[in-house]
């Protein structure tokens, strides 16, 4: 008689912020159980409510689900796309195909937690059980407390402890080939409507990024070649190009935090080689703050600054998105951001200040059009890097430092390549007057075509009134307990 082979059990890979093959634990468990893969995508802007990817974002995502589906389609799998509430859509297809096991990466944002639990509890009772991997971060953020068991609040012994624990394991290499499960319905990758239309304001994201995972190797590749040696010093100048640039392919997880810690790590740059690992562990430290402290995105961590007199000042708010505030060094980060959807990490503290000290505008103004404008817009970091620049986080700067933006553009844009490059109405002053244009004379500024509140705006504000007013706020709100 012939022997009856029961078909490989059928398991779903969910695919989240882990838009990639090399190094993917989730696929490589399920692949390890000898199942036929149903890799799928589920866009679900409800459960995200007001955090729903914003417009920088899902054009990245686009481009990003094409560049994975075309992976896919060489290991011999296709993608499939859904749309609709995740907690519906999952076990809705586990019934569909008779799934055994979901497969997805651990999501560290509060609404994704909850419909996890949601999905696990659906699952139970069709024996379909849901399986989740560490596929976007180093470590687990529930394996590392302190001594007492608390949570590390500070990030210099969080970062200790990480490295105590060692080098992360090394990364897996991409599976040539998938064996994938019978086809089924897909959404259209178009019908989302996830590019702009009219009018199309990517231009500049088009001409700067080129997402998926085959481009985060060569933005690796490219960083390792040149700016690795120098990261050190050369991260400060956002003039040079001076970073890795590597943060979207971070979030989306078209690259996993372990290919390039280990990447890094064989470049031998001493000093500088450690200077980039710690910006790694920071990125994790910030998803490990959201994991512990869920209301990150919207609450002061620290309640004593919950009461900040922050001012509605609409006109100002604009001003600052649009790059219009007169001052050189905060316009041209807020311009860049803009035309390329992404902005030099120096220039986001010196602009979050700007907004948060010298306007006294709310963080959280600040942090939705960040979340808006940002190709890497990543809740945890985005969230808990403003409550650092405001001082209400756990870890924060003091509320009594202010940055003070002409100074940071003398000594980070000495030769003003980067704000003559965002700011060409101001290129033609000398170095001496570019980042503070309302001190031209009037001869400087002739010649350089300078009008001031014609040309270019007029500061927003004075800056030392600024930061005065400032200083006046938090200390007639913050009343925090003496230690």
């Amino acid at each position: 008689m012939p022997v009856h082979t029961p078909p490989h059990p059928l398991a779903i890979l969910w695919f989240r912020q882990d838009l990639r093959l090399s190094d993917n634990p989730a696929l490589i468990a399920a692949m390890d159980c000898g199942a036929r893969i149903l890799p799928v995508y589920v866009l679900d802007d409800e459960a995200a409510g007001v955090w729903a990817m914003g417009g920088a974002s899902r054009w990245w995502l686009h481009h990003s689900l094409l560049s994975l589906a075309a992976s896919l389609k060489a290991a011999g799998a296709p993608l499939i796309l859904r749309r609709g509430r995740v907690e519906a859509v999952i076990p809705a297809l586990a019934s569909e195909t008779g799934a055994a096991a979901v497969h997805a990466g651990i999501a560290h944002e509060p609404f994704w937690r909850r419909a996890d639990a949601r999905i696990a509890k659906s699952l139970q009772g069709s024996g379909c059980r849901l399986h989740l991997h560490r596929t976007s971060t180093l470590i687990d953020p529930d394996t590392i407390r302190t001594r007492t068991g608390t949570v590390y609040g500070m990030y210099t012994p969080f970062a200790r402890a990480v490295e105590a624990l060692g080098e992360p394991a090394h990364p897996q290499m991409a599976p040539r080939t998938i064996q994938a499960a019978s086809e089924i319905a897909s959404d259209a990758l178009h019908s989302w409507r996830l590019l702009p239309t009219s009018p199309d304001w990517s231009s500049g994201i088009r001409a700067t990024w080129s997402p998926g995972e085959s481009a985060a190797r060569q933005r690796l590749d490219v960083f390792l070649a040149k700016a690795a040696a120098q990261y050190g010093t050369s991260r400060n100048l956002p003039g040079e190009d001076g970073t890795s640039m590597l943060s979207p392919y971070l979030h989306f997880g078209e690259i996993s935090p372990r290919i390039v810690w280990h990447a890094v790590r064989r470049t031998q740059a001493g000093a500088d080689q450690t200077s980039y690992l710690r910006e790694l562990i920071w990125r994790d430290f910030s998803a490990y703050l959201l994991w512990h402290y869920p209301t990150l995105p919207k609450a002061p961590l620290r309640p004593a600054f919950a009461k900040l007199p922050f001012r509605h000042d609409p006109r100002a708010l604009r001003a600052w998105q649009q790059g219009r505030t007169g001052v050189p060094i905060v316009d041209a980060g807020m311009r860049q951001l803009w035309q390329t959807g992404w902005m030099h990490n120096r220039v986001r503290m010196i602009v979050a200040s700007f907004l948060v000290k010298h306007l006294l505008i709310s963080w959280q103004e600040g942090e939705a059009w960040f979340w808006d404008t940002l190709v890497d817009a990543d809740l945890a970091s985005n969230a808990a890097s403003w409550q650092w620049v405001t001082g209400c986080g756990i870890d924060s700067q003091p509320f009594f430092r202010v940055f003070n933006p002409v100074t940071q553009g003398e000594k980070f844009d000495s030769d003003g390549a980067y704000v003559r490059r965002f700011v060409p109405e101001i290129a033609g002053l000398p170095n001496q007057y570019l980042h503070a244009p309302w001190t031209a004379p009037p001869l400087d500024a002739a010649a350089a075509g300078l009008t001031l509140g014609k040309t270019y705006p007029a500061p927003l504000v004075d800056l030392v009134d600024g930061r005065n007013r400032a200083l006046e706020a938090y200390r007639g709100s913050v009343r925090e307990p003496a230690s």
